[in-house]
């Protein structure tokens, strides 16, 4: 990676590729590049100084990009109540960024409102995500005494200029949107696949490197489909800040604690990470994998790509192998296989020539793994170089699609990231009744469903619903009738018994209750027909036996 050649290699210009008549901008773009990788390998070999983690990565131009769009978009939310912010502040407020950070004139350049708070928004995402961007690099770069030198390779304008992709053009600004001719329609089509695969790949090897990166995780938190959509981040994000933690913490804290912590630490029902547990449950599980072939795997070339290999299947599981997008996996780790393995031969080829005729030195007290064992540091180093060129890659050259366009990925299960860190609309719940009104109306539908799909046994005499006479209709029967009421339950008790017997058959509370007051008429009218009888018996024993009585009445 010292030589030019090096630089030169078609992984850095993979994610924009210049035009073909601009010659010397492709060599000045070469050029950049060469250096900022220089510098980026300077940053790694003092790391121990300039940060304080080994496993902080690097923040590359569209990485920057999209972190002050979503910064952008988070002021506009506390001032405005909208989460979106329009392409041309996105891309006035870059330039006047670029120059501000690298104490570049900033005349006559126009700045949009609140640009101290969105610079302090920018600033805290990236420290909370364990990043650094190029410009940061730059800077901490800068105070080396030892790497003076190497610094005036780069100029802060040269670092501006490949910030902003001034390789891409003569003139002095930026393609906003470049319509694609029907020419070159298909190859166009092909490039997305391809950097689609390619970020998808570089976002999974960023988040096994460094856990905090939730720019990484919001590429592949639902890629392949897991049901974890705008929702589920949502809730994801909420629950980091309201914890002070990383999304990817949050999520490996949830699961751990259901897996690991029994019945008495399971999810309070309101809590809105329960709904999606299946999904993230896939999610850390696979990130497991990953670990687990990181940390038992000592030899950096078979354990990169053997990680590769487990996520091109994962990618590509299910898929039509003629899909365009699974050849683009396939092509994307094959490469970045066989660029482990150049990285390591050349590690090693310089460590051959620099420790010739030198005694190996003692382990430095700042090293993480001096005094402990440290499982897969070797394979870590190697993957933070692979992120370290796609850092010093170059910008994307139409800013539109890198920030807003959403057709890259539909068919992959992805949105862009604003959309995603975008809250979906909320429910109005102000005009929703009080929880013990709509508990008791939920308790109230299911005993009503209950009772209209209750099958009733043979024995439907002995449930409690068929004996009951509903207390509205016993009021309104005459107190003289009880004796009635006593003779019917005799009735029913006695021909209850014996038609169940007779007929085995399974009837139903209505049906029972049909039988019931049949049964009840015809014991009314055979006990009228019996009093009537008595009456009228009684009347002529008494005229027979006072015949007197009778005249007198006439």
């Amino acid at each position: 990676m010292d030589n030019l050649e090096t630089a030169v290699r078609p992984e850095f210009a993979s994610v924009g590729s210049a035009p073909s008549g601009s010659t010397l901008s492709q060599r000045m773009a070469v050029l950049n590049q060469k250096s900022i990788l220089d510098m980026i390998k300077e940053f790694r070999r003092n790391w121990h100084i300039l940060c304080d983690s080994e496993r902080t990565t690097v923040c590359g131009a569209d990485s920057m990009l999209l972190a002050l769009q979503l910064s952008m978009a988070d002021n506009n939310k506390q001032h405005n109540g909208e989460f979106t912010v329009p392409l041309s502040d996105v891309l006035l407020t870059w330039k006047f960024f670029l120059h501000e950070k690298l104490n570049l004139p900033v005349e006559n350049m126009e700045v949009i409102d609140h640009y101290e708070d969105i610079r302090r928004t920018y600033d805290d995402f990236l420290k909370n995500s364990n990043m650094l961007d190029l410009i940061d690099v730059y800077k901490k770069c800068s105070v080396l005494i030892s790497n003076c030198e190497n610094n005036a390779n780069i100029s802060p304008s040269q670092l501006r200029d490949f910030l902003l992709g001034r390789q891409y053009a003569v003139a002095d600004e930026t393609d906003l949107y470049v319509p694609t001719s029907p020419m070159s329609k298909h190859n166009q089509d092909n490039e997305k696949v391809q950097l689609l695969a390619r970020k998808i790949i570089y976002s999974y090897l960023s988040l096994l490197v460094n856990s905090k990166n939730d720019l990484a995780l919001a590429h592949i938190l639902n890629i392949p489909d897991r049901g974890l959509g705008r929702e589920a981040f949502t809730d994801l994000k909420h629950a980091a800040q309201e914890k002070k933690m990383s999304i990817f913490l949050v999520a490996t804290s949830f699961i751990r604690t259901l897996e690991l912590g029994g019945k008495g630490y399971a999810p309070s029902p309101s809590d809105p990470l329960r709904a999606h547990v299946k999904g993230l449950s896939n999610f850390i599980n696979f990130i497991d994998k990953l670990d687990e072939i990181l940390g038992e795997i000592p030899n950096p070339s078979i354990a990169g790509g053997r990680i590769l290999s487990v996520i091109k299947m994962q990618l590509i599981k299910g898929q039509n192998s003629r899909d365009p997008f699974c050849k683009a996996v396939e092509e994307v780790a094959q490469d970045l296989d066989l660029r482990i393995k150049n990285i390591i031969n050349s590690q090693q080829g310089d460590v051959i020539l620099g420790t010739t005729d030198i005694s190996p030195a003692r382990p430095k007290s700042y090293a993480i793994n001096h005094g402990t064992a440290y499982c897969g540091r070797d394979t870590v180093k190697i993957l933070l170089v692979l992120l370290d060129e796609e850092a010093a890659s170059l910008p994307t050259k139409n800013k539109a699609e890198l920030l807003y366009d959403d057709e890259n990925t539909i068919h992959h299960n992805g949105i862009s990231i604003l959309t995603l860190f975008r809250s979906p609309t909320q429910v109005n719940t102000s005009s929703m009744k009080p929880l013990r009104e709509r508990i008791h109306k939920s308790m109230h539908e299911k005993k009503t469903k209950m009772k209209q799909t209750l099958i009733r046994s043979q024995f439907a005499c002995t449930y409690k619903e068929d004996c009951i006479i509903s207390k509205d209709k016993w009021n309104d029967v005459n107190s003289a009738s009880e004796p009635l009421y006593a003779l019917r339950m005799e009735n029913d008790l006695s021909e209850g018994v014996n038609s169940s017997v007779r007929r085995p058959t399974v009837g139903t509370s209505s049906g029972n209750v049909h039988l019931d007051r049949s049964k009840s008429e015809k014991v009314a009218r055979k006990s009228s027909s019996q009093t009537g009888n008595k009456s009228s018996k009684r009347k002529q024993v008494l005229t027979r036996s006072n015949p007197t009585n009778n005249f007198q009445d006439m």
